[in-house]
């Protein structure tokens, strides 16, 4: 389940936002001869415990005798057209997962429920900040945050030791870590970081003040071609200069926790848990022992770790639901401190709850200490439906990197970029 867990959220954080709504069922939200009601709530395939679930269920019904909670477990292929259709008919599920960049997209087609009015109720002060960006939009909140996870670097201990490194705080000490792995063994990658990983490049972007885009004027505008942009990109490409992975390529072409790592000669490299877990078992099988450890992309200083992109899912209740008092009241309690805390420890910490205190208390120096970690300078992506049209391949962000890669001039390769972007995220 952990393994699924992971994974699920690795698609989550992909998925891009569309126009909303979703599929009906029978006698949604109507209650039968007597008087009963079923509250539907989708969820996605590998996203919650069965246990977890199973109690939130019970500990909602035994205060609602009369209403049944009916899971409705969901894949994520086809989902978008899925939602879209089924928040567009009469009778919808009540309670819905959505991948955190999709929310936007649902939002402003009037498929989700306006839950401004409800945040005491659901507990929205405790909320993880990072996480709360991608719930509301225009000051309004339309889900609550349910779950996310963030990458983390990943380094092999012997490698390390060998060269005498031990895991930075900063961005200075990572490379001259790097550094010091290259002349330990030459013949070993130092990282492992191909040239379109551009939820990487996000996270330094976004430390160093700037931003992927910015609305003005009513119109959201790309921001590479700017100082920011330029830095982080530099930034980038220091490190790139460790690797000898392909500058046109993203982190998953080829996959690099299956596909490279588990070859040999990677000192490190940046992921999220799923591809951790994936790596180790990759190297069991051809018979290798992988011994990992894990530290949080470094600042620009020590007193906080570097952004992070948190990809997740959130809970939404649907607008054309005929149950949205009940759903709002499920939607509290899943969301809540007490089962959130449960959610957490039942996962492993293999996600992050939507809240601090519901943290799972992970063991040192594992996969899940580094993301919890990281995790509090974690943000997304810009929240408007249009941010899909951006990531929709050729993806200008990835395009941009691969050209300063090469050598094209920063400010040059911005410009063309906003342009698509601008010309994308509009639509």
């Amino acid at each position: 389940m952990k393994r699924k867990l992971i994974a699920a959220v690795g698609v989550a954080g992909m998925m891009a936002g569309v126009a909303a709504c979703g599929n009906g069922g029978d006698d949604k939200g109507s209650s039968d001869a007597n008087g009963n009601k079923t509250v539907t709530v989708w969820v996605m395939d590998g996203s919650a415990p069965k246990a977890w679930l199973d109690e939130v269920n019970k500990e909602f019904e035994a205060k609602h005798p009369n209403t049944k909670v009916k899971v409705e477990i969901q894949q994520w292929k086809g989902i978008q057209e899925k939602v879209t259709t089924a928040l567009s008919e009469n009778t919808p599920p009540d309670v819905i997962e959505l991948g955190n960049t999709q929310t936007a997209g649902y939002a402003v087609t009037g498929g989700l429920a306006d839950l401004t009015g409800d945040k005491a109720k659901l507990g929205a002060d405790a909320w993880q900040k990072g996480m709360l960006a991608s719930a509301e939009v225009d000051g309004k909140l339309y889900s609550a945050p349910w779950y996310a996870a963030n990458r983390v670097v990943v380094y092999d201990k012997k490698a390390f030791e060998k060269a005498g490194v031990t895991p930075p705080k900063t961005r200075d000490e990572w490379l001259a870590g790097l550094d010091k792995l290259k002349a330990s063994d030459p013949a070993t990658q130092p990282i492992y970081l191909p040239g379109q990983s551009w939820y990487v490049l996000a996270g330094f972007i976004w430390d160093e003040g700037g931003d992927l885009a910015v609305k003005d004027g009513g119109k959201w505008k790309g921001q590479l071609a700017t100082p920011q942009a330029a830095s982080a990109m530099e930034f980038y490409k220091k490190l790139q200069a460790y690797s000898t992975a392909p500058k046109d390529k993203d982190e998953a072409t080829p996959q690099q926790s299956t596909d490279i790592v588990p070859k040999g000669g990677v000192a490190s490299w940046i992921g999220l848990g799923w591809e951790a877990q994936g790596a180790l078992k990759a190297l069991k099988e051809a018979g290798k022992e992988g011994d990992f450890g894990y530290f949080p992309i470094p600042g620009k200083t020590a007193d906080k770790p570097g952004s992070v992109f948190l990809g997740g899912s959130n809970l939404a209740v649907a607008e054309r639901s005929k149950n949205k008092d009940l759903a709002k009241e499920w939607l509290a309690l899943a969301a809540g401190k007490d089962q959130m805390t449960k959610y957490a420890a039942a996962t492993e910490g293999a996600l992050l709850p939507n809240q601090q205190a519901a943290n799972f208390s992970a063991a040192a120096g594992s996969f899940a200490e580094s993301m919890a970690k990281a995790a509090a300078n974690g943000r997304i992506t810009p929240v408007t439906a249009g941010w899909a049209n951006v990531e929709t391949e050729p993806n200008p962000i990835k395009e941009y990197m691969t050209k300063v890669l090469k050598g094209e001039d920063a400010a040059k390769a911005g410009e063309a970029a906003d342009k698509e972007i601008a010309s994308r995220i509009n639509k």
